[in-house]
Parts: structure tokens; sequence; C-alpha cells
């Protein structure tokens, strides 16, 4: 069992940090203005709006801002303020004993999904959400289940039945995030266990094949035989090649489970789009997919 962070109350001061790529201020000002209204205090690190290169900072100046929000006790949660690419350089220079000690949420999606995969390592639960550079143009239910979940409330989500679901009923961990970060991870020390896992995937900008690929990893790695339920979410921006590759994205990931009797379902709000709602990562939940609908429920 996942240990959960401490859920925040009113006054619980959130960090804001880009340990990836550089992010613009309006951004960071939009986001620090919405959780302040939200009853929050906000701390923005010293690099967050820094520039080198592609990214926020160097190697050590995004380093040290990440760990400093990591170490400092009154930071209750931290919110990464953007994906792209980065966190990767971190992760194994983080010095992790204080969130282990007394664990706080850490916040994101896309290149985040590495930060997850820690936690995981880690036994600690923590949040797949919409980062800053989205707030302005996300959904009212991205924002709203970002912060019931920082309160320790995370929202049960139901979904439109789709002609691509498989039926069925199941219970399991919630893991997973970016598609193509987990198959990066694979085969490294960052690879967790997928045992008994619902495994939760977005993706965007990728080309059929390449998605095909991942999943012929995951196959060949032995993690689709141990995963009891398939939450696919935002594949966005999906290309195809210029002679086509004769099929569309859930019939190549359908195609993989042909033979595995699970249930798997498609278009959950969750992933590079506005309506990007918030998951608990490591938390314990039900998946229940009907002709009518399909329903992620909390235990």
């Amino acid at each position: 069992m996942n240990r959960i962070p401490t859920p925040l109350k009113p006054g619980d001061l959130i960090a804001l940090v880009a340990p990836a790529k550089n992010i613009e201020q309006k951004a960071v000002d939009f986001a620090k203005s919405f959780f302040e209204n939200e009853g929050f205090t906000v701390q923005i690190s010293e690099n967050c709006l820094g520039s080198y290169h592609y990214f926020s900072g160097t190697i050590a100046e995004r380093l040290a801002d990440f760990q400093m929000a990591l170490d400092d006790p009154n930071v209750k949660a931290i919110i990464c303020v953007r994906g792209g690419y980065g966190c990767i350089q971190l992760i194994d220079r983080i010095q992790w004993a204080s969130q282990l000690d007394d664990p706080k949420w850490i916040v994101g999606f896309s290149d985040v999904t590495i930060m997850h995969q820690r936690m995981q390592h880690h036994g600690i639960a923590s949040i797949h959400g919409t980062m800053p550079l989205n707030f302005e143009t996300n959904s009212k239910e991205s924002l709203t289940t970002l912060v019931s979940t920082l309160k320790g409330k995370p929202s049960n989500i139901i979904v439109a039945a789709n002609n691509s679901n498989k039926l069925g009923s199941t219970e399991g961990v919630l893991l997973g995030g970016n598609l193509s970060i987990l198959y990066s991870l694979i085969g490294t020390d960052d690879e967790i266990n997928f045992e008994n896992a619902i495994l939760y995937i977005e993706e965007v900008g990728e080309h059929l094949y390449q998605i095909d690929r991942m999943f012929y990893a995951f196959e060949k790695a032995g993690i689709l035989e141990k995963i009891k339920g398939l939450i696919v979410g935002g594949m966005t921006n999906i290309k195809d090649t210029a002679t086509p590759f004769g099929k569309n994205y859930q019939e190549i990931i359908l195609t993989h489970f042909q033979y595995k009797s699970i249930p798997i379902l498609f278009d959950f709000p969750a992933g590079h789009f506005d309506d990007n709602r918030a998951l608990v990562l490591g938390a314990q939940v039900n998946l229940s997919i009907t002709k009518k609908q399909g329903q992620l429920i909390y235990i």
C-alpha cells in the first residue's frame, strides 16, 4: 500500500518548480494567483523563470530548486510548472531522505512521469495532473480535480461509452503516465513492478508505428501479462506515415490484448489536452466498464 501525502489545508505552502523546460512568466503568475485564490500560499523557486538553452536552468540550478522544495518542511506540495524534457537529468541526483520521512505531493504529467515512477519505487503516491503551463486553457474540471486531490479528496471519474472499450471490472493500484517515458524506463532501475496494476497511459505527437513499437516492448518485458486493467487517456496529435500504417491507435492497442482478457477503457479525460483531470498514482482503485459507461472509483 502506497503512503498518501498529508492533505493540504488552507494556508499551506505550495512550491512551483521547473525541473525541465523553461516557461513564460505569464503562466507562472496565473498559477500563483490561482492557488492563492484557493487559499494556499505560493513560493516560486529561484530558477523557475530562468532560461538556459532549452531548460529553465542548468542541471545544478534545477536540482537545487527541487531539492530545496523537497527539504523545506513548510512546503506541502511541489507543483512542476511544465514538462518537456529534463527530469531524467535530476532523478538520480535528488536526495529523497526528507520525502521518505515526511511525504509531500509531487504534481505533474508528461516528463514528470519520471518523478512518479521514482515515487512508486519509494511506495509514495503522487498526482498525475495538469501543470501551470496549461492552467489558462484547462477545463474547469482539470483545476477543480487538482485542488480537491491536493486536499485529499480525489475525484471518481465517469467516462462515456466507447465502441473500442473492452468490458469488465477489476481492482488494483493505479500506475502509469506518459507512454514514451514509461517505455524509456523499461529495463532500468526506475522500471516499476506492474503486477496487479491498473495501467494508465497517455501520449502526444508520436506516430502510429511508434505506439505499436512501444506496446511490443511492454509485451516483451512481460508488463502486459501483469496488469489487471488498462486506461487510455489522451492520445493527442498521433500521426500517420506517408504510407498509411493501416490501423488507428485503438486498433493497435487492442491487437496487443487479443488473447488477454482485461478491461480496457479509452478516451479517459487525462493527458495532453485541456480536460486533464487529476489522478492519484499509487492509489487503490476500481475500474468498471459497461456498455453504458466506464468508471474509475477510488477505494
